[in-house]
């Protein structure tokens, strides 16, 4: 009974209520299939201490008086007949067996009083259901009993798909059954179906509505969902025998013109009551009609809109009323709409059986609109159902590329695929690529082997005439290239690119610096000039010529290229185009990871993770695991970094994806090294520049440099941070970044020697280097370990103070122990609340003013121009201060200059 826990609670409650002497009522109501018959069963089999009679009333017999009595109370027909008393003899009567006429008055206290009777040894349970097939006399007769029981051990359930209002229950204790929750549903498929994988369940989950009857049947009748005839029409998921048999005998009791009224609701999907109510005129649909089907519970208007009570109840209706009816409904329907309405083009291809170009032509000026729109969902199925009407083989293949593209973009992955093979079989051709815009091999790059996708891309460059795709699939190709580390791929598809825009009209302007990774590469002429205003021209650069990720990590351009995407991702959530908000997530949360927003990082990754999955982008899935990953080990989560580097070489490693291997690799050496473990880090890490290896790869060997270096030095191993050391200090002159010279001073001095102290001085003066918040405090902790080793301890306890501050607000947990181990040792008094007022008196004058300043939150820049002074003496005399105060951040000193101020 999963989800269920309120309802189980009172039915429940209604037992223990009868074993201590206590009857009551109550009516289950809801749509079919939402779980009234199980609840009904769960109950039975909780009394099983009570005398239990239990009948399911069905329609046949609704019309004969008295037959779901005569069905309840069989079990009981000796007792009955051998009793002598007037309510045994008026029972008698209503059972047809002693020719006398029965009254309902007579009848309803007859069964009371055998009820009654019954319940003098033992608790009485009667539980009915389909209480909306029963007989209008045994209804009245049960209500009769239902509202005397209180003074007797005897409970009576009854179910119902309508509240107790609408028949002979008014008045009883009411539950209306509602659909499951999405976590209840999930664990009720989770007992039906072997392990599917999970964007299968959210398909069927979403689908059934959390109505069970629903999801069961989803359940048997599998498959992926795009698949299904229903939603390549009119996007209608499947409905089960069950249902549409429960629901079409509902509607089989209506008059004609209120069944009319039903099929038109269901058939016209938009809720548009003024619609439904012109095309029902026709049938004689008029007042009475709308009357009967509101009193049946089957519709609810609301103003000018009309719905029924759940998605399923319309979906049930539709299938099961037949296909001619079915044709029939959508030609009232277009009837009432005029010519150019998109609408009509739906119900004019819904009646449609045959060949139909001129209803193809309506379809796919729907599905043009559609996208601008940004419904690239309706474009889909648009285009789809157009070319199943297209007439012409090559037409039908040409609508078949152009909807396998928008279903790519809409997140339907696997649908896209099939569209596009069956447009390939129809009518191979160079159209294919025009009208899917080079869908091969993006499909290719998403989930496959990225050296085949920049073949089917730069094939497809050639094919294209519009200048967006041509710059779309050219960039896509230099990213593939980039993803395995092969710069020959890449500047085949750059000249590529260079061809194809002889006229400007793509607008590439020139060889971008940024698409390099090439450390040992000499600077070509004028690129000293480029890399030197890379972040300025980036800001002007359209988004598809922007280099990966990573790249533009290395390059110092991550503002632009995140405010870039930070603007894109509301558009494309408007437009509903998952395959690209998913690739835009992934870059987002890697970017935010290095700026420190570490929780927006997590937000944007997760939801990416999601929508890749959903539609099987594989690569895009491993991106945000990679980002995952990173976080888990900054944060010290070792288990994330073990799941989630796992599941990308499950794929990255057979694919040849070097890129993502290299992050995986990447994950796992920092956090190793994060937790000490440097000979485990160094095994991970030298993977990067390992010739040959599936995880070497010069963009990431870069970014991990500094954690192959630190773990070099401490294993014994300068020679290797010697190298790491060289190469960034190469890539620092190339592009100028901020992390890369920061990066490149810590690195050399861990290898120490007489320069080492200039060496952190200068990483931590680096102009922007504080926008990379972990790597700033990471270069604060190795300047602050190298000050205590040289017993400069207050130095040091400035230095580890200020990491510390860092690493606690990130929540990179291992390097905070770490940094609080190093404090430690300074010698400094700890943490051991407020100080008293001689501490705070100790304090010069000059030590006052500088700690006023810094608990304002002024950096030792800020508070140097404001006093006179230089940076180095206001970190000499807050050194003073954390020591004579026994404190070790700016946010204890906030804390004491908040607490000292009069209140």
């Amino acid at each position: 009974m999963f989800g269920r826990h309120e309802e189980t609670a009172v039915l429940d409650g209604l037992l223990s209520q009868a074993r201590d002497g206590t009857g009551g009522a109550l009516v289950l109501w809801g749509e079919p299939g939402i779980g009234k018959s199980a609840l009904l069963r769960y109950v039975h089999d909780q009394a099983a201490d009570f005398v239990r009679l239990s009948y399911c009333a069905v329609r046949p017999e609704s019309d004969l008086a008295l037959a779901g009595l005569h069905g309840l109370l069989r079990p009981l027909a000796g007792r009955v007949e051998s009793s002598a008393t007037a309510q045994a003899a008026a029972l008698r009567a209503a059972f047809g067996s002693s020719g006398e006429p029965a009254d309902r008055l007579s009848v309803g206290s007859a069964v009371l009083s055998l009820l009654c009777g019954l319940a003098e040894r033992q608790p009485v349970l009667v539980v009915v259901d389909d209480g909306q097939w029963l007989d209008e006399a045994t209804a009245q007769c049960l209500g009769i009993v239902a509202r005397r029981v209180r003074s007797h051990p005897v409970v009576v359930v009854l179910a119902d798909h309508s509240g107790p209002g609408a028949r002979a229950w008014e008045g009883l204790a009411d539950v209306r059954v509602g659909s499951l929750t999405e976590e209840s549903a999930w664990q009720l498929l989770a007992t039906m179906v072997p392990p599917i994988d999970r964007a299968t369940t959210r398909n069927m989950v979403r689908e059934a509505g959390g109505n069970p009857l629903a999801l069961h049947e989803l359940a048997a009748l599998g498959g992926d969902f795009d698949d299904t005839e229903h939603r390549r029409k009119r996007g209608r998921p499947p409905v089960g025998p069950r249902l549409r048999r429960a629901f079409r005998a509902g509607i089989e009791a209506l008059s004609p013109p209120a069944r009319a009224l039903v099929v038109l609701a269901a058939a016209e999907e938009h809720g548009d009551r003024l619609t439904v109510r012109r095309a029902g005129c026709a049938w004689g649909a008029d007042d009475a009609a709308w009357e009967e089907v509101a009193d049946a519970g089957l519709l609810h208007v609301v103003g000018n809109r009309v719905g029924f009570r759940h998605p399923v109840v319309s979906r049930a209706v539709y299938e099961g009323c037949g296909a001619a009816t079915r044709r029939w409904a959508h030609r009232a329907l277009a009837a009432t709409m005029p010519d150019g309405a998109e609408e009509r083009a739906w119900h004019l291809a819904a009646m449609a059986h045959d060949r139909d170009e001129s209803v193809a032509r309506l379809l796919e000026r729907t599905a043009v609109r559609s996208r601008l729109r940004g419904a690239t969902e309706t474009a889909a199925r648009a285009l789809w159902r157009a070319a199943e009407l297209s007439a012409v083989p090559v037409d039908a293949s040409q609508r078949l590329a152009e909807a396998a593209r928008a279903s790519w973009d809409a997140g339907w992955a696997a649908t896209a695929e099939r569209l596009l093979d069956d447009a390939e079989r129809l009518a191979p051709g160079a159209h294919i690529a025009r009208r899917s815009r080079g869908l091969r091999g993006i499909i290719e790059f998403a989930r496959g082997m990225p050296e085949v996708a920049h073949h089917y891309l730069t094939t497809d460059v050639k094919r294209v005439s519009d200048p967006g795709t041509v710059l779309e699939l050219g960039t896509l190709a230099m990213r593939a290239a980039w993803s395995v580390g092969r710069g020959d791929l890449r500047d085949r598809a750059l000249e590529l690119l260079l061809e194809r825009d002889v006229e400007g009209r793509v607008g590439l302007p020139g060889p971008p610096a940024w698409w390099s990774d090439d450390v040992s590469a000499e600077a070509a002429p004028g690129e000293m000039s480029e890399a030197g205003d890379a972040v300025a021209r980036a800001r002007t650069t359209v988004l598809p010529l922007l280099p990966p990720t990573p790249l533009g990590l290395a390059w110092g351009i991550e503002k632009p290229m995140g405010d870039e995407l930070h603007r894109r991702i509301p558009h494309l959530r408007r437009r509903c185009e998952r395959a690209r908000l998913a690739m835009a997530l992934a870059q987002t949360a890697m970017l935010d990871n290095a700026a420190g927003r570490w929780p927006q990082a997590e937000s944007s990754a997760t939801e990416g993770l999601r929508l890749a999955q959903d539609m099987g982008a594989d690569h895009i899935a491993s991106h945000c695991r990679t980002s995952l990953g990173w976080l888990a080990a900054a944060r010290g989560d070792e288990r994330a970094v073990a799941e989630t580097t796992a599941r990308t070489l499950e794929t990255s490693l057979p694919q040849g994806v070097r890129a993502l291997s290299a992050a995986a690799y990447w994950n796992r050496g920092m956090a190793s090294l994060f937790h000490e473990r440097p000979e485990e880090a160094l095994d991970n890490l030298v993977r990067l520049t390992e010739p040959g290896h599936g995880a070497e790869h010069p963009t990431f060997a870069l970014l991990a440099a500094l954690d192959t270096a630190e773990a070099a030095v401490r294993v014994g191993r300068p020679d290797l941070a010697e190298e790491r050391v060289r190469a960034l200090e190469a890539w620092a002159r190339r592009t100028g970044a901020p992390w890369a010279r920061c990066a490149a001073h810590v690195t050399r001095a861990l290898l120490g020697g007489a320069r080492a102290e200039g060496a952190f001085r200068a990483a931590l003066d680096v102009p922007g280097a504080r926008s990379y918040p972990l790597l700033h405090a990471r270069a604060q902790l190795s300047y602050g370990e190298w000050l205590r080793r040289g017993r400069r301890r207050t130095d040091a306890r400035v230095q580890i103070g200020g990491a510390i501050e860092v690493f606690d607000r990130l929540g990179a947990e291992p390097l905070r122990k770490r940094a609080q181990r190093e404090q430690d040792l300074t010698g400094a008094p700890g943490r051991r609340g407020s100080p008293d007022t001689g501490a705070v008196n100790r304090l010069t004058a000059q030590e006052e003013r500088v700690a006023q300043l810094a608990a304002e939150r002024l950096t030792n820049r800020e508070i140097a121009v404001q006093l006179r002074i230089s940076h180095r003496t206001v970190g000499h005399h807050l050194g003073n201060v954390f020591a004579k105060l026994g404190i070790n951040t700016r946010t204890e000193l906030s804390r004491i200059h908040a607490g000292s101020e009069p209140g």
